[in-house]
């Protein structure tokens, strides 16, 4: 077994990898950009190297700098993680002309397999079904609208080397095939070095199902069963769970003897996922083979009992699985949902900045749990017993649990250079139904200030009919949500709750203040019974409540709340200053969160829970009267302005002084986070002055043009 290993990659993946090997006792080396200097990654592993500026083709792209970092702290072996480098045929036959065991597959089946031209012609010889498509590099838009055409819209244009929605755009008419293939070469450009694209027909109302197979360099390939990946936003996977609730057993079993036929075709060696594209009538094709450890994993990790990043390292120092297709077993429910930088109610603009607060619920599964099976520990010759515990020699797996994976930590920085992920937060259930009730209440306790995040998009997913009963495909978020995300999209199981709760916390502010000593005689603070709650609705809108507040046990943290015709029992010893508020309602468990004081009001409440933020201040009926009477300061008006929406790179000014320009043209690209952002004009405009160049650093609501 390898004695230290590099990590070739950042973020939550590269913590990761270092939990697994610190479970079995192989030192770790990190790299690092400039803009990572101080990230988790870095403090978890034994050294760390730099490799370069912030810019990921200056530093984790850089194949002689890492390899350099080997050589300098003498790891014997080198774990990719996902992204960057870890498709490249090149950077792993590199690594083993240098004497560095690449963990990973072999650098022909990264070549067959990692490469969606190329794996889409294996997989025709071998006789799988696949999309039809253009499987040639298409070489200008002018062609790429011409084999859209031959091929009927809707279609897929897609980066040959690409992965994670990156380079990859679907369009249904000659004009958005033409811009999508320009905005899809250089994000693979960019993303990956490699700029070739192809295209393949856009099945509709499809799902995504992808196998994960397990391979070593002994002849033998597993699967591990499906994840369903359906639920996507602009081709990234938002939430994951295995196992599907659609396919039947048969084709669960057709699409994984599939998956691992392919795998075998390329003596495939390592952990590998193969993706299927499923119609209604459970009729799957071949989509493409990622040729490295997913981002969710995890899920496939809860349901087997398997940690496979382990069984990567030992598949790459040589061992064999010590266990068969036989022996998987298929435990629970999972979810994944992926917590991201960006604002839902923004467009899902990425969000870059320092985590002021970050608290992620409490994890009961740890990412490298003691119960991989098929470990040194497990009997050769056989596999160990799945089904009914735990493998020979192992502890007993921890189960039906929370677990978060991630890179960050409250007071790092998201930079702009890279993907918009702050974790991954996994649940495991004994069901669907326990595991979406598992996810919801995570969701409520995941605390995360100083930059948006994506927590009430997953919340309004998770509560969605459709979602809760398994009735939804690829088109999912692009079907409910086709205007936008908008606040009023969370549902709210009782609206009214969060009302009460401020309420409660408020009359537990009261109790404090009437404790203060120093007070004069007959002056003291009175305590009230009643209230007036008035939620903030925007735009000078507002939406008062009435409240009474008795049966009040301050020691004991209890009250009795009523608004609306309805009565809160409350139960929470939760601090005033704690945001993650829990206790009981009515006798069932919540966990909520609560803060006082926001940007123009410091005496409101913003109160969290079930995906909803609802603000509001709590005030005497008196005090509530006079604050209707307050007049409401309207925003300035930024119609004749372009403002950038999030912080980026501008990379691209399509229009300049005196030019009209019309409803639905660019105006300017702008780039974060490795991805393009394209503005357009929402009306027929004609530009005035230039404010921003083409090169330049925006921050949040910089103005790039103001128009006539």
């Amino acid at each position: 077994m390898f004695k230290k290993i590099l990590i070739a990659n950042r973020g939550e993946i590269a913590c990761r990898v270092i939990a697994t090997a610190k479970k079995m006792g192989i030192a770790t080396v990190a790299v690092y950009s400039e803009a990572d200097k101080d990230a988790r990654h870095v403090e978890l592993a034994d050294e760390a190297v730099l490799l370069g500026p912030a810019p990921s083709r200056e530093s984790y792209l850089v194949a002689d700098k890492i390899i350099a970092a080997c050589k300098q702290t003498g790891a014997e072996a080198l774990h990719p993680g996902y992204g960057f480098l870890s498709e490249n045929e090149d950077f792993a036959r590199r690594c083993e002309a240098e004497g560095i065991v690449f963990i990973g597959p072999k650098h022909y089946s990264i070549a067959a397999m990692g490469d969606k031209i190329a794996s889409k012609k294996l997989a025709n010889e071998a006789q799988v079904s696949t999309i039809p498509g253009h499987n040639e590099p298409i070489l200008s838009p002018e062609e790429a609208v011409a084999i859209a055409q031959r091929i009927g819209y809707p279609v897929m244009i897609k980066a040959s080397a690409g992965g994670g929605g990156k380079g990859l755009r679907v369009a249904f008419n000659d004009k958005e095939c033409f811009e999508g293939f320009s905005s899809c070469r250089n994000e693979a450009r960019n993303s990956f070095g490699d700029d070739r694209v192809f295209m393949e027909k856009f099945v509709e109302q499809p799902r995504h199902i992808e196998i994960q197979v397990l391979g070593d360099g002994h002849g033998n390939v597993v699967y591990l069963h499906e994840r369903e990946c359906s639920i996507q936003r602009r081709h990234q996977k938002v939430i994951e769970e295995a196992p599907s609730p659609f396919i039947s057993e048969a084709t669960r079993k057709a699409m994984g003897e599939q998956a691992v036929a392919l795998a075998k075709a390329v003596n495939y060696q390592s952990a590998g996922t193969v993706e299927f594209v499923v119609g209604k009538d459970q009729d799957f094709y071949f989509l493409e083979m990622n040729t490295r450890l997913q981002v969710e994993h995890p899920v496939t990790e809860c349901i087997t009992g398997l940690d496979l990043v382990e069984q990567m390292i030992r598949v790459a120092a040589g061992e064999a699985l010590t266990f068969k297709q036989a022996d998987i077993r298929r435990d629970g429910w999972a979810i994944e949902c992926r917590i991201n930088a960006e604002d839902p109610f923004r467009n899902f603009l990425p969000s870059t900045g320092r985590l002021v607060r970050y608290q992620p619920p409490e994890a009961s599964m740890e990412a490298a749990s003691p119960r991989s099976l098929g470990t040194a520990n497990a009997p050769q010759g056989g596999a160990a017993d799945l089904g009914s515990g735990p493998a020979v020699g192992l502890a007993e797996p921890q189960r039906f649990g929370v677990r978060v994976d991630t890179g960050v930590y409250e007071g790092g920085e998201i930079p702009m250079f890279y993907d918009s992920m702050i974790a991954k937060l996994i649940v495991h259930g004994k069901d669907r139904t326990e595991a979406i009730a598992k996810m919801r209440e995570a969701l409520n306790g995941f605390v995360i200030r100083g930059v948006s995040s994506n927590i009430p998009f997953q919340a309004a997913l998770l509560a969605h009919p459709d979602f809760a009963t398994g009735n939804f495909n690829t088109g999912f978020i692009a079907q409910h949500y086709a205007g936008g995300f908008k606040a009023e999209d969370v549902p709210h199981d009782d609206p009214l709750f969060l009302v009460a709760l401020a309420g409660f916390i408020r009359r537990k502010a009261r109790e404090r203040e009437a404790g203060i000593s120093g007070q004069l005689p007959g002056h003291e603070v009175q305590i009230e019974h009643d209230y007036v709650a008035v939620v903030n609705l925007g735009g000078g809108r507002s939406e008062p409540h009435a409240l009474r507040i008795t049966e009040f046990a301050g020691a004991l943290g209890e009250a009795r709340v009523q608004v609306g015709g309805k009565d809160f029992r409350l139960v929470s010893g939760s601090r005033l200053n704690d945001v993650r508020i829990s206790g009981t309602v009515n006798g069932q468990a919540f966990t909520a969160q609560a803060e006082r004081g926001t940007a123009k009001n410091p005496l409101a409440y913003r109160i969290q829970h079930g995906g909803r933020s609802v603000e509001l201040t709590v005030l005497s009926p008196r005090a509530a009267e006079l604050q209707a009477l307050m007049p409401y300061k309207a925003p300035p008006d930024t119609s004749k302005l372009l403002l950038s929406p999030m912080p980026g790179l501008l990379v691209q000014l399509a229009a300049q002084v005196g030019q009209t320009v019309q409803a639905g043209e660019r105006l300017a690209v702008i780039e974060a986070m490795k991805m393009e952002n394209i503005l357009s004009a929402s009306q027929d405009v004609t530009v005035a002055e230039v404010l921003a160049r083409p090169g330049e650093s925006l921050s949040v609501d910089q103005p790039i043009l103001r128009f006539a």
